[in-house]
């Protein structure tokens, strides 16, 4: 005759089981070494008795020899001891497993949320964060999942990447405690909201041939996004670039959107056009080389020494003219004079 032991998942709700768990339940008998087992009150609903008793394996195997025996949840501990304890007999009973619920995808975020929770209210350093406490934490980490991702080391990403899913579910439990706040459902529900009404090609019926068109279209959505929230003003392409970012992906970013947009070339700015930028000693404005790729990481790097070198905070400058190029590039969707933008 069998052991049968019926495992559950604590990330699915009590009671949800599977139909081959329901029947060996109701065949029982039924032990469990938890007397708070959350399906405990589900059974009992449903007539079957359960006995609560420490869990013994030799006892349990020895039983099982003579008649079924059904055991609710076990560990990996207490599965390993049942095995030996089998093996150790001429004639061992057949020991089943038998899943009564499976994790989802993404079932541990559950836990994630319940960890979170409790620190916030046991841990005193949890309990003491804001927002803005966190927010170089949040930083930090995302500079963390970069770095090895550019180093290619794939162990250490799955670490970084959850450090940095803390701070997300950090900063939704620290919402969550506001009036009028948000909790991390209300984050998922937003960005599932997002992605689905951006990829109609995905989740309706429209049609695209190829990446580009995705993007075309992703970028004529949020279009018609931006309008609907300013009463139908579409705004500016570059609204929602954050111009606190580093320097050189700030221009990036600027670049990107505008050239999306069309914006055309000559509203790049050049050194003379910012006020308070001197020339940087022995430079010139350079001719566009032939292949702008080759070298640039170099260049880059000597531009940044001759700033130094002229007591100029590369940072600043190349801020300034990112700045300069967001107020052209605002100025000439407007229709007016981009050159007036210029800060």
């Amino acid at each position: 005759m069998p052991l049968i032991v019926v495992t559950t998942s604590p990330r699915v709700a009590p009671g949800l089981l599977s139909h081959r768990a329901w029947q060996v339940l109701q065949e029982g008998p039924v032990r469990t070494a938890s007397a708070d087992h959350p399906h405990l009150p589900y059974l009992a609903d449903a007539g079957i008795s359960v006995e609560v008793a420490p869990p013994d394996p030799a006892g349990l195997v020895r039983e099982a020899g003579g008649g079924t025996v059904v055991w609710l949840e076990a560990d990996e501990a207490l599965m390993r001891s049942i095995g030996y304890a089998a093996v150790a007999l001429d004639d061992p009973p057949v020991i089943e497993v038998v899943p009564g619920s499976y994790d989802l995808p993404g079932a541990r975020l559950l836990d994630l949320v319940a960890v979170m929770d409790r620190l916030r209210v046991n841990c005193p350093w949890d309990a003491g964060q804001t927002h803005e406490s966190l927010a170089p934490y949040l930083l930090e980490e995302a500079y963390e999942v970069l770095e090895t991702i550019e180093e290619g080391d794939h162990t250490a990403l799955r670490e970084e990447l959850g450090d940095l899913l803390l701070q997300v579910a950090f900063h939704a439990r620290v919402a969550h405690e506001r009036s009028g706040g948000f909790d991390i459902d209300d984050v998922a529900e937003g960005i599932v909201a997002k992605l689905v009404r951006r990829h109609p090609h995905v989740f309706a019926d429209t049609r695209v041939e190829g990446a580009e068109e995705v993007s075309d279209n992703w970028e004529t959505i949020k279009a018609a996004e931006r309008a609907a929230k300013n009463d139908g003003d579409a705004g500016s392409v570059l609204d929602g670039v954050p111009m606190g970012q580093p320097a050189l992906s700030l221009t990036a970013q600027l670049l990107r959107r505008a050239e999306r947009a069309g914006a055309p070339a000559g509203l790049l700015p050049g050194r003379s056009d910012l006020p308070g930028s001197a020339a940087l000693p022995g430079s010139a404005e350079p001719a566009e080389p032939a292949e702008p790729a080759v070298g640039l990481g170099a260049r880059l790097f000597d531009l940044v020494r001759q700033a130094h070198a002229a007591g100029l905070d590369p940072e600043a400058e190349l801020r300034a003219a990112a700045r300069a190029y967001r107020d052209r590039v605002r100025a000439w969707e407007a229709g007016g004079d981009p050159r007036s933008g210029a800060s």
